[in-house]
């Protein structure tokens, strides 16, 4: 019995474990001091929001593949259309994109342009001013429009696919929309006046422009222009006479339509409107494919003109938008949802065109289509001259569904924060995607930490920022230095729609 007990094999010692303050010995780490935790006292709704202690939700898995969650790694979808239309996410299919040069503002759009398109939305860019749109919508097989001196004319007075339309509808339907068509020349006229002489047609002016449209069509058989509305009030018919309270003197009347004849044949010679307006229109627009109105060739000093061909722009994008509305409400063409790019909005809001856009940001979500809008800053809207003008410009942020913030210098944040929420970390966070890339003696190009950093805000809700992720076959279309390349914008173009036909240009 004594044998077989010391025969028995000892159980091996105990695997050796740390102390509560660590490993102990020389070289063990073991702390002498151990920090008391952190204790708070809350309510239930409050305590609830601390981190680290609940997990927020995922990123929103819904629309165009925008890029990865810069805090969870997860993909972000989303665009405007989708997160109103099928998650339900917003109540106004719009965004407002935010952000410094060179951040990455237009690429960011871009890609939206593009998922958009491949889930059958119609792009249309009301007015390309760099350009930024025009490769891609070459690579999307769409129509670049070109407009400027030179380079292509828009007829004002032109109702483009209303008239047309119009002969296959029936009815109120029909009637409605060559209302429109005539609505919309009429504010046109008065639209391109108002930028002209900075400052708006009279009550009475507004009336003869009107009767004078009137006698117009039942004149010309075909599509007029400027110098035929010219020469009716020259001719000086009873119905536009009658409207001018002329009194049956015809010297009274010659006084009235000075200015008015003054203004309208500014627009047809080489002043500060230029002549893109008073001929033909070079390009009819299409209503079934992406469209974008090439502006790039005015340049930046021309701010009257640039004014003039945007709202041009505007005008007929959206009516061609009309009229694809009133022929699917018929049932003569299917329904179609459009994808309208503002950019550059700081150059509209210079042009004296803060009303029009206030309507446009007013009517997106009746007329059936999403909506980007793009400047720099928010000191953007706020350089108006008029505090009434600053307001409505605020509003266009107010009333986005979605705003897009990219990199902003810390003093813009005080300004957001009258027209939504940021938390303190966000405002960290975003005003440090300003900082600049680390010197590089090497020469190779080296893009600033914060370039193609977003942070996607909705409402009051907590923001999520993401980072943008482009595929190869995109990388050259959102390469806004190609003139600093040798390699052909029409060959890169050519080349992205080879791939993009051939499924190459996936999501990220």
């Amino acid at each position: 019995m004594i044998a077989s007990a010391k025969s028995k094999p000892k159980a091996p010692p105990p695997p050796r474990r740390p102390g509560a303050r660590g490993w102990r010995g020389r070289g063990g780490g073991a702390s002498l001091y151990i920090q008391a935790p952190d204790e708070w006292r809350s309510t239930t709704n409050q305590a609830c929001g601390l981190w680290p202690f609940a997990a927020g939700t995922g990123s929103p898995m819904s629309g165009v593949p925008l890029g990865r969650n810069l805090v969870s790694g997860a993909t972000l979808c989303g665009d405007p259309i989708s997160w109103f239309q099928d998650a339900k996410l917003i109540n106004n299919p719009s965004c407002f994109v935010l952000g410094l040069p060179a951040y990455g503002k237009s690429t960011l759009v871009r890609r939206m342009t593009l998922g958009l398109s491949g889930y059958g939305a119609v792009p249309l860019i009301l007015g390309d001013l760099k350009p930024d749109y025009v490769d891609l919508v070459n690579a999307l097989g769409g129509q670049v429009i070109p407009l400027g001196r030179s380079r292509g004319f828009l007829n004002v007075l032109d109702p483009g696919e209303a008239t047309a339309a119009a002969a296959r509808l029936t009815g109120r339907a029909r009637d409605e929309l060559l209302a429109d068509a005539r609505g919309r020349r009429h504010t046109m006229v008065c639209a391109l006046i108002k930028i002209l002489r900075n400052a708006a047609p009279n009550d009475r002016e507004e009336t003869m422009l009107d009767r004078a449209l009137q006698v117009l069509d039942e004149r010309h058989p075909g599509v007029p222009v400027l110098r035929d509305l010219v020469q009716v009030l020259e001719d000086g018919p009873d119905a536009v006479r009658e409207v001018a309270l002329d009194r049956g003197n015809e010297e009274r009347y010659r006084n009235l339509i000075e200015n008015l004849l003054v203004s309208l044949k500014g627009m047809q010679g080489s002043g500060r409107v230029g002549e893109i307006f008073s001929e033909q229109t070079s390009v009819p627009m299409r209503r079934d494919v992406p469209v974008v109105f090439d502006v790039s060739s005015i340049p930046d000093t021309e701010t009257a003109l640039q004014g003039a061909a945007l709202m041009a722009c505007w005008s007929a994008g959206f009516g061609a938008v009309n009229v694809a509305h009133a022929l699917a409400d018929a049932g003569l063409e299917p329904e179609r949802h459009y994808w309208i790019v503002l950019d550059e909005v700081w150059r509209s809001l210079r042009a004296g065109l803060v009303d029009n856009m206030d309507g446009v940001t007013r009517l997106n979500r009746n007329v059936g289509v999403g909506q980007a809008m793009i400047t720099h800053t928010m000191s953007d809207l706020e350089a108006l001259p008029r505090e009434e003008d600053r307001m409505k410009a605020r509003g266009f942020v107010e009333r986005a569904g979605m705003v897009l913030c990219g990199a902003l210098p810390p003093a813009e944040f005080k300004k957001l924060r009258n027209v939504m929420t940021f938390s303190d970390a966000e405002e960290e966070m975003v005003g440090g995607w300003t900082n600049p890339p680390a010197w590089d003696a090497a020469g190779t190009a080296v893009m600033p930490p914060g370039c193609g950093n977003f942070l996607a805000k909705v409402g009051g809700r907590p923001g999520v920022p993401f980072r943008v992720v482009l595929t190869d076959a995109e990388l050259w279309l959102n390469d806004t230095n190609k003139r600093w390349k040798t390699k052909s914008r029409i060959h890169a173009a050519e080349e992205f729609g080879a791939q993009f036909a051939a499924g190459d240009a996936g999501a990220s």
